[in-house]
């Protein structure tokens, strides 16, 4: 059976990565003008042959390679975040109070993280950390003096600044 293009090794390992870092060496040049204005030509010459240079190095390719999956998430959890944000800190008409959106980006964040714990299948090794060994409960205590001490912090630094 014919493997398709897009997910051949040729393609992937190769093909890819050039294109990438062609693409990314050939706009900082063009955005920075690095080498004078209108040397397109010479900033596409530039990203050529450090493209080609990034297939000559094993090592260097499989860093690119390997790296870009993890760029792909990390760019899908930004935008789940961001439209999360956009919902709660809005430009709309300010119908919640500050209380209350900073209580929303605390509930979403905390979902989001969870939903990430399950995708990921990290949620078992985390809940058993926290709540199934022997010393779990240490583990609570010590976050909640923690979030203590931070509250008594910012309660004594706010009031400061409204003293003065």
């Amino acid at each position: 059976m014919v493997e398709p293009i897009f997910i051949s090794g040729f393609f992937l390992d190769y093909v890819l990565p050039f294109v990438l870092v062609f693409t990314l060496i050939f706009a900082i040049l063009s955005k920075t003008k690095l080498l004078g204005e209108d040397k397109k030509q010479i900033n596409a010459i530039i990203g050529l042959i450090v493209g080609i240079i990034l297939l000559a190095f094993p090592f260097a390719r499989n860093v690119v390679v390997q790296l870009m999956p993890f760029l792909a998430v990390s760019a899908v959890i930004l935008l789940v975040f961001m439209l999360m944000y956009g919902f709660i800190w809005g430009k709309s008409e300010d119908v919640l109070d500050k209380g209350m959106k900073i209580t929303l980006a605390i509930i979403f964040s905390l979902g989001l993280i969870t939903a990430l714990l399950f995708i990921t299948g990290w949620w078992t090794p985390v809940y058993d950390f926290v709540f199934g060994r022997s010393g779990g409960s240490q583990v609570w205590i010590n976050g909640l003096l923690i979030i203590i001490l931070a509250v008594a912090i910012i309660a004594v630094i706010k009031g400061e600044k409204k003293s003065e």
